[in-house]
């Protein structure tokens, strides 16, 4: 491109940059401020309706009619005091993005004009067409009936001038035709199964949250640039050309100084985020030229999942205001890292217990070693539907490229967590008593508080613990999160059923509560050994060791996904 050519696109974006106002307030004067939050139904909801919905929101509980039509009105209220014109039913197809139905706020007034109208019915439930979505072929094309449900656990927010209300999308027949509605089938399954098994230890315990953190990372290129390569264009990645005469040989683009029209675009992205209630935190250069990453604080895992792809959206949106264009293919580059979106996910309960993080007593520490080995368990059952779920032809290109985790799934513990479970494995049965409650008859007692980030990391490990939570690290950077979660939460939510009904069985003999769970964590340890890995998952001797312990090794797309079809997924 002529040097004339780069002064044009730089004149244009200093103008446009020019144009994007700086908020006046901090952050947390404007965060939420396009969300139909809790702060805004206290505010335009009757008491008794506020108090139904939320109810619903954080129980479960059925929402009556009565109940939808006054929230509703609420809601239209709210959005249109925000400007909005236009509502929509939000959801997620089984296309890695989303998609929306605009209606107007209007309806015939009987007397030859309009009125502005938004029920409960319509906020309930529409019907958009479902035979142009993909439906992994459980509908006939000609059977085109779909329809679009709330979701009041995640709020309703503004894009533009049109109230987004964010929805599960189900057949005519009841199958579900997107991701969320077996993502929230999942959450509630881990919720139950896990609530049963906390009560072993704290019987006060009315509900489990599955938390998810993602790490989006991404490339920015020069719009002009762009238009200059059909591959680019058509394909999100480059097909044809030579490498870069500077790639990332010296490492020197990593946690390095951003650019300063990147940053321009930065900020403009978290303002808009924030304004949608997206908790956006971290920014930084990533390894390879013009690649960056966005990272959230930790949110319940089905509204992290929503802002996750809103997120996605804003940037391409945000990107061409500021003369670039985003890249979220998983490997758009020859020669450097290609770009992945870590998941860092947990459980924690209603009473403020994180369950991936270890205690200060010994009890407190045999309830994180019974989660911690019960996911060990789950991900070893599972291991080949878990690489389904992150498995797409563009992430191929970058798993195992000696930047991103193998795609064989195992996975890191660290010392001291490997060492305790080497001790339990490695006990004799007499020694797996108790004594009282106050403590185990094992050396773990001896160490009453584990500490936290007390080893190294394994950038290798597809999914690795890392202090107090399991991060999913092969998911690709354009997925819907949602895939892999709910493979891994209804895997948990299943292991965690089978161990509370083995445990269960053994008082039933007469055995003492903690002496059982220890007994069934002995024999789970061992079982599912061979999931667990500390070395280099680079390595050759790796891949012939995983086929030897049985793992699935293969690595071609579409082999992989007959993992969906096994009857035990």
């Amino acid at each position: 491109m002529s040097k004339l050519r780069f002064r044009v696109v730089e004149t244009a974006f200093k103008k446009r940059a020019a144009e994007v106002p700086a908020p006046a307030e901090r952050p947390s004067d404007y965060f939420g401020q396009n969300v139909f939050n809790r702060a805004k139904m206290f505010k335009y909801l009757p008491e008794k309706a506020y108090e139904r919905i939320t109810d619903c929101i954080d129980n479960g509980t059925p929402l009556d009619r009565e109940t939808a039509d006054a929230v509703a009105a609420g809601m239209k209220k709210w959005a249109v005091e925000m400007g909005a014109t236009h509502y929509t039913h939000w959801f997620h197809p089984l296309t890695e993005g989303t998609a929306e139905k605009h209606d107007a706020f209007v309806e015939h007034d009987g007397k030859g004009g309009m009125v502005e109208e938004f029920s409960g019915k319509l906020l309930i439930q529409q019907e958009p067409d479902a035979s142009s979505f993909p439906n992994g072929g459980i509908r006939n094309t000609f059977e085109a009936r779909g329809y679009s449900a709330w979701d009041p656990s995640s709020p309703a927010f503004i894009v533009g001038d049109t109230l987004c209300i964010p929805t599960v999308f189900i057949a005519y027949t009841g199958e579900s035709l997107d991701y969320k509605a077996p993502l929230l089938k999942a959450l509630e399954a881990v919720n139950k199964a896990a609530v049963d098994v906390c009560h072993y230890f704290n019987p006060d315990v009315k509900k489990i949250y599955a938390y998810l953190g993602w790490e989006q990372e991404y490339f920015l290129v020069d719009e002009g640039l762009y238009a200059a390569r059909p591959d680019l264009l058509l394909t999100g990645r480059t097909l044809m050309g030579h490498e870069s005469s500077k790639n990332q040989q010296l490492e020197d683009h990593y946690f390095g100084a951003i650019p300063t029209r990147v940053m321009e675009f930065m900020k403009d992205l978290e303002m808009e985020s924030l304004k949608l209630g997206i908790p956006v935190k971290t920014r930084h250069n990533e390894v390879a030229p013009n690649q960056f990453e966005l990272a959230p604080i930790f949110e319940e895992c089905n509204l992290a999942n929503d802002h996750n792809l809103l997120v996605m959206a804003l940037m391409r949106k945000i990107s061409r205001k500021h003369g670039f264009r985003v890249l979220l293919h998983e490997k758009p580059f020859k020669g450097v890292n290609g770009s992945g979106k870590h998941n860092n996910w947990s459980l924690g309960t209603d009473t403020g217990i994180l369950l991936m993080a270890p205690g200060k007593t010994p009890e407190e520490n045999l309830r994180f070693i019974t989660f911690i080995v019960n996911v060990l368990m789950a991900v070893y059952r599972h291991n080949g539907l878990l690489k389904a779920s992150i498995s797409s032809a563009t992430n191929a290109h970058r798993l195992g490229a000696n930047e991103a985790p193998p795609a064989i799934i195992s996975s890191f513990l660290g010392t001291q967590i490997s060492q305790v479970l080497e001790h339990l494995e490695k006990s004799e049965p007499e020694d797996l008593m108790l004594a009282g409650k106050q403590g185990m008859k094992l050396d773990i007692s001896r160490i009453p508080e584990l500490f936290i980030d007390n080893t190294d990391r394994n950038r290798t490990s597809p999914f690795a613990f890392t202090g107090n939570r399991f991060e999913f690290r092969a998911v690709g950077s354009e997925a819907n999160c949602a895939s892999a979660m709910l493979a891994l939460n209804a895997a948990v939510a299943e292991q965690l059923k089978l161990f509370k009904a083995e445990v269960d069985a053994k008082i039933a003999d007469g055995k003492e509560a903690f002496a059982a769970i220890l007994e069934v964590l002995r024999k789970d340890i061992k079982e599912c050994k061979a999931i667990h890995f500390d070395g280099n998952g680079y390595s050759d001797e790796w891949k012939a060791e995983a086929a030897r312990r049985g793992l699935d090794c293969e690595t071609s797309v579409p082999v992989i996904f007959d993992n969906y079809l096994k009857e035990s997924s």
